[in-house]
């Protein structure tokens, strides 16, 4: 608390506080807002279902609250600590790199997850998706960043954060339910469509840039 007091934002410009510019339907329509939109959706919404389905597969496994504890503990510094470097591999490597790496991420997380359920089937899965997951979000709010000009901004970082936390909404809703009827395997195999095309549209977007 003491630290986040102590944070000043730069002062919003007269075009930023008084709006407008185009239609945000418009905005929305451009390739790069559809590959950030789509990082931090899909990043929020197959993080929280994975996660949220966790510990009741784990229950269902047999394993104790102990080491639930553990893999979400973990989980949850594969999230953060990232945070540290994610910046500087951004500036290094390139925003969609880090978008598909984040991608990769998650498929290396759902394979494990496929292959067994022990506590170490468990613990990599979660700890590979926590990192994806920072990948994914800073990765897309940074590209988001290039979708729009200043007096864009409200509006176009409203939706973004619309549609990222309607994802993550749906998929707390719906992990409890999937993981109880169909179990931890179809759970995971649910989340490998919306990783592909997380994936597809940043490599297309990638090879676009990379051509012109």
């Amino acid at each position: 608390m003491v630290i986040a007091a102590s944070l000043r934002f730069p002062p919003q410009g007269e075009a930023e506080q008084h709006g407008g510019g185009r239609p945000l339907a418009r905005i929305a329509r451009q390739p790069v807002f559809v590959v950030a939109a789509l990082a931090a959706a899909v990043g929020y919404g197959v993080m929280n279902l994975l996660m949220n389905a966790t510990p009741l597969a784990m229950d269902f496994c047999g394993l104790g609250f102990a080491d639930t504890a553990h893999v979400l503990q973990w989980h949850v510094i594969g999230m953060f600590a990232p945070s540290f470097f994610t910046g500087h591999l951004i500036a290094r490597f390139g925003v969609l790199n880090i978008l598909l790496a984040g991608a990769a991420l998650f498929a290396a997380c759902i394979a494990i997850a496929l292959q067994g359920v022990t506590l170490m089937h468990f613990w990599w899965a979660l700890f590979l998706l926590g990192i994806g997951w920072n990948f994914l979000y800073i990765g897309g709010t940074t590209l988001l960043t290039e979708a729009y000009a200043p007096e864009e901004k409200a509006k176009t970082q409203g939706l973004n954060d619309f549609l990222m936390f309607f994802a993550m909404a749906g998929s707390s809703f719906g992990a409890g339910a999937l993981v109880t009827s169909a179990g931890w395997t179809i759970v995971n195999q649910i989340a490998i469509p919306f990783v592909a095309v997380s994936a597809f549209a940043s490599a297309v977007l990638w090879l676009k840039r990379r051509g012109g």
